[in-house]
């Protein structure tokens, strides 16, 4: 968890951030970036299954966000370490939330050896539906760690920032191909 987070439910956080610089915590935490992520067994759930396989599932959506790919992986493989997982497998991938053929995700979904799939923020597994994923997942005696649960709490916010992203996807999605077919059009005209 975030160290405000962890901070808010133990109590003064001028303590807490002078244990962090003298590294005095009594429970273990790390920086990643400008993040400290506390790993306190008292509030995390510890029951990755022993045998089964924890994938560690990181998105981007485009290929100019490659360095923030890499260290969204780190830091998800560093919480499933700090959760008492061993076989750990991290999967990263560059892809729209919104594209449901991403072969990666798809494959992991589809393997019934993977018992626990991480994920830093439920919009990085998909953005529309990640609670019908999670309940499949549930149904097969699997299961979905969101590291950072904290985004949007009022479901009327989520359900419309998701139909909204959804309506602008289909529309500059349409741009994008009437303009591919505008040019192709040219382009056997020119010929």
């Amino acid at each position: 968890m975030r160290a405000k987070e962890w901070e808010a439910r133990e109590g003064n956080e001028q303590t807490m951030w002078k244990w962090c610089r003298e590294n005095r915590m009594p429970v273990p935490f790390e920086r990643s970036g400008s993040v400290w992520l506390i790993h306190d067994p008292k509030y995390e759930k510890t029951d990755i299954s022993a045998g089964s396989r924890v994938v560690c599932y990181a998105r981007v959506s485009s290929s100019d966000r490659k360095a923030d790919l890499q260290r969204q992986a780190d830091r998800l493989k560093s919480f499933a370490i700090g959760m008492g997982a061993t076989d750990i497998q991290v999967v990263m991938e560059t892809g729209s939330g919104m594209n449901d053929k991403r072969r990666r995700l798809n494959r992991i979904l589809a393997d019934p050896t993977v018992g626990t799939i991480v994920v830093e923020h439920r919009d990085r597994l998909a953005r529309m539906n990640a609670g019908l994923v999670e309940s499949a997942l549930k149904a097969q005696g699997r299961r979905l760690v969101v590291v950072d649960d904290s985004g949007l709490d009022d479901d009327l916010v989520r359900d419309m920032t998701e139909v909204l992203t959804s309506f602008c996807a289909r529309l500059y999605g349409r741009r994008a191909a009437k303009n591919k077919a505008r040019a192709a059009l040219k382009a056997a005209q020119d010929a």
